[in-house]
């Protein structure tokens, strides 16, 4: 089973300009799995997208990822 960090990475890395600037941290809460994903601030436009149509094609393959602990999963991007 793949990570989720790796999945995200995966995605978000050909999208940007500086690759070496994304930062994903997950947060462990009782029902819920959230990674808030950080990129450069030059990237951010590029990863939310016009209308925000990257930021929720992202959000839903990561929503459909499923995970070994059976929580919902969020992705905020900061």
């Amino acid at each position: 089973m793949i990570s989720l960090e790796l999945l995200i990475e995966s995605i978000v890395k050909p999208l940007v300009d500086y690759p070496e600037d994304i930062v994903i941290e997950e947060k462990e809460e009782a029902k819920k799995l959230v990674y808030h994903l950080t990129v450069n601030e030059a990237d951010v436009g590029k990863v939310i997208g016009k209308n925000g149509r990257i930021a929720k094609a992202i959000r839903t393959i990561v929503y459909s990822a499923k995970t070994e602990k059976q929580k919902r999963v969020y992705l905020d991007i900061m």
